[in-house]
């Protein structure tokens, strides 16, 4: 895929990053990983994000995740495309793109380098990089200490034909305007705020109506059912939903650190897709925490 093509595809419609599912040892389990994929395909995302956050790319070992890039191009093709999470330092980065391109991926999500700062000229030069590994389409996540300017994405446009979208997970309204009349369409904006539905319609305003879900690994019907709401600026029907699903389902998943991951994979297994455990250092829901969560799903209905 052209990485124009991807950016098209990028600039509508509901994304996702379907849960890595792993064994009671923690080792990555193909046979449901593939039940999952088939689950999830025909619900109507526009893409599917391998390996992401949410898969718990940083847990992966350079063994696993070739097999997991693979695996969900082969389910998935013909159906929806995979873009595939790359990240870590640059050099891992950039070879973790390579094999993501060798294994079919449509596309690379480079998510935040780890542990150590960086200036914006060091930034530059670790996104330009790992761009410079692939022709695939690169979409560049914005958290955490990968914060990039609106003058570094400018840079970046012109060295980097392929960097073709942007995904915020910081949630600064100042920065995302200006990156927003700096750029225009140059880009495909993407929001990626944990639980990005409570901030999805204030994102469509500022010229960011996609999204990716976390909740469409268990909830898929609801997901899309607040994606179209969103949509058609359906204020009501978002209001209902996030009030009585998504607040509440917030009021559990900000208990600790690491359970925006934590909390999906209790969802999938209560929807009857169990993932398995999550790898340390994220711990696991309570009996309790996953009890209440049953409850809040109960009320929402089949899927």
């Amino acid at each position: 895929m052209q990485p124009n093509d991807l950016k098209k595809i990028l600039s509508s419609g509901l994304l996702s990053f379907p849960v890595t599912d792993f064994d009671a040892e923690g080792n990555f389990r193909k046979s449901t990983y593939i039940e999952r994929l088939e689950w999830l395909a025909p619900y109507g995302a526009t893409a599917l994000f391998a390996a992401g956050g949410t898969g718990e790319f940083f847990s992966l070992t350079p063994q696993e995740y070739p097999e997991i890039i693979k695996t969900a191009v082969d389910t998935c093709r013909g159906q929806v495309p995979i873009l595939a999470g790359v990240g870590g330092p640059t050099r891992v980065a950039a070879a973790y793109a390579k094999e993501a391109e060798k294994a079919g991926a449509q596309g690379l999500l480079l998510l935040p380098h780890y542990l150590t700062e960086a200036s914006q000229d060091g930034l530059i030069e670790h996104v330009a990089e790992v761009c410079k590994a692939t022709n695939l389409g690169v979409v560049v996540y914005n958290r955490a200490n990968c914060r990039l300017s609106p003058t570094s994405l400018a840079i970046l446009a012109d060295r980097c034909p392929n960097l073709i979208g942007f995904k915020d997970g910081i949630g600064d309204i100042e920065l995302m305007v200006s990156i927003w009349r700096k750029m225009g369409d140059r880009f495909s904006y993407l929001g990626g705020l944990p639980t990005a539905e409570v901030y999805a319609a204030a994102y469509k305003a500022l010229g960011t109506p996609v999204y990716s879900s976390a909740v469409f690994n268990f909830m898929p019907k609801l997901a899309m059912d607040f994606y179209h709401a969103v949509a058609s600026d359906n204020h009501a029907e978002q209001n209902r939903m996030i009030d009585e699903f998504f607040l509440p389902y917030l009021d559990i998943r900000n208990r600790k650190a690491g359970y925006a991951v934590s909390i999906v994979k209790a969802g999938a297994k209560l929807a009857g897709h169990d993932a398995g455990p999550v790898r340390a250092p994220l711990t696991d829901l309570t009996p309790e925490e996953v009890e209440q969560l049953h409850k809040l799903m109960l009320k929402q209905g089949a899927q």
